[in-house]
């Protein structure tokens, strides 16, 4: 007997209950792989209380018993307690619990990027919202297995520096907005070709947009003129669009973060960020940019921001 947490991982017995036999385990699995990332870490949080309580289990059994009170209640009281402890221990910080759902999450995204490449030939054109977005990534042989399993090539200077140099801030918007840092790293670095083609005023100061976020009608702030790419009818064609200005680059997470959280148009992309794809598609279907592949692109640069994240990890 044992007990499940697999009915409803958003319910308060998700935290309380045990996952302990297989099929309760793949159900698991496959709710973290429809469900948010707080469903991921409650996966995580499971096989780690399954681990412990295999690991309480064989420490009782090697210790010496009396025999006097032994009985078939006992022991199934004996391992009930057992079971509760297990769910007690888990899910502390830096436990196994951490380092489970790290690997459930980049095995997720790195499944669904090879579903939709299967599916659509990746382009090469830029971004509608970038000034000239273009991801750059070069092969190497001394590439972590991990990265080489997440996009196929190694990280360059270029993104790993960029990752680093953006962390702090996108971190500081993941924790007021709940959007995942490594999401809105890498589609800052799609939109600006990780950091070198950055949108700049006509006096070549930064604007500190790395997300090709446009000035319509109900922006008040600083503002930058550039000619980008735009998709009509599929074809691109080049045009002036202005741009919002921003004084930081963590004004731009910012700014990104409540636009995302705010506008009813991405309400759909808000419930997808379980998946690098699905968040991609829904930014993509609410018409974030005009690019047909602009999804394939972004969740392209997620996976390899993800990467770069657990390199450094």
């Amino acid at each position: 007997m044992g007990y499940t947490a697999i009915n409803s991982l958003s319910s308060a017995s998700a935290s309380r209950g045990l996952a302990a036999d297989a099929q309760s385990l793949n159900a698991l699995k496959l709710e973290a792989g429809t469900h948010s990332q707080s469903a991921i870490k409650e996966t995580a949080k499971q096989f780690e209380s399954l681990f412990m309580r295999e690991l309480i289990k064989s420490m009782r059994e090697a210790t010496m018993k009396s025999g006097m009170l032994d009985s078939p209640g006992g022991d199934m009281g004996a391992d009930l307690l057992d079971q509760q402890f297990a769910v007690q221990m888990s899910g502390q910080p830096g436990g196994l619990c951490d380092t489970i759902a790290l690997q459930l999450s980049r095995q997720m995204h790195t499944q669904v990027a090879e579903t939709a490449q299967s599916s659509a030939k990746p382009s090469r054109t830029a971004s509608v919202t970038s000034a000239t977005s273009a991801t750059s990534a070069t092969s190497a042989n001394d590439c972590p297995p991990a990265v080489k399993r997440t996009s196929g090539k190694a990280p360059t200077d270029a993104q790993t520096h960029f990752v680093h140099q953006h962390t702090q801030a996108a971190r500081e918007a993941e924790r007021s907005s709940g959007i995942p840092a490594g999401f809105m790293l890498g589609q800052a670095g799609h939109e600006t070709g990780w950091g070198r083609h950055e949108i700049k005023a006509a006096n070549g100061t930064p604007s500190h947009n790395l997300f090709g976020i446009k000035a319509g009608p109900g922006w008040s702030g600083k503002t930058a003129d550039v000619t980008t790419t735009e998709y009509i009818n599929g074809t691109p064609q080049k045009r002036v669009a202005r741009f919002r200005a921003y004084d930081s680059y963590a004004d731009a997470f910012k700014d990104y973060a409540r636009m995302i959280n705010e506008s009813p148009r991405y309400a759909k992309a808000r419930e997808q960020t379980g998946s690098a794809y699905a968040y991609a598609s829904g930014l993509q279907k609410a018409g974030y940019a005009t690019d047909p592949d602009y999804a394939t692109k972004l969740s392209r640069a997620i996976d390899t921001t993800l990467a770069i994240q657990g390199v450094q990890a």
